[in-house]
């Protein structure tokens, strides 16, 4: 049981039950956690990154497009609406970065929707035969998500 204390002199003045500090002894982030808020982190910027590429074609990140050419291609075909996509993965995946490390409720089941939804387009993508690269992150997927339903780590969450 966590308490506070007041001290003069070196006596006690008063000791209360502190339910925070308690709750917060018992609810260390775990270090997966961690890591899958890091990964939100680099996707929220990866996609910043895409989205003003895609804004100013041409621009000192034209570049990055060496790595995946059919995404540059695939979003040149989407027009304006690979900007609005590519903001959009950035906005839901720094949230889901925030609520991961805020351990939110609403930050676990955005996490989750996310992988679910990624892990869905690489499906989609492998079975197309459009980008058969695509089947290594499927298992990753799959591996983060059996971490993030495992009980003790859904519980972190409040």
């Amino acid at each position: 049981m966590a308490h506070k204390a007041g001290v003069v002199g070196g006596s006690r003045l008063l000791t209360i039950h502190d339910p925070e500090i308690e709750l917060s002894k018992d609810r260390a982030r775990p270090l997966g956690i961690t890591a899958l808020m890091i990964l939100f982190v680099i996707g929220t910027i990866a996609s910043l990154i895409s989205a003003v590429s895609l804004t100013f074609p041409g621009s000192f990140l034209e570049p990055i497009w060496h790595v995946n050419p059919q995404a540059r291609e695939a979003f040149t075909r989407l027009g304006g609406w690979a900007i609005v996509l590519m903001s959009s993965v950035c906005a839901a995946c720094l949230c889901a970065a925030i609520g991961l490390w805020r351990k939110r409720n609403w930050g676990y089941w955005l996490a989750l929707g996310m992988l679910g939804v990624n892990m869905a387009g690489s499906a989609v993508n492998v079975i197309s035969g459009t980008e058969l690269r695509a089947i290594v992150g499927i298992p990753i997927v799959l591996f983060l998500l059996g971490y993030l339903v495992r009980p003790q780590i859904r519980k972190q969450f409040h």
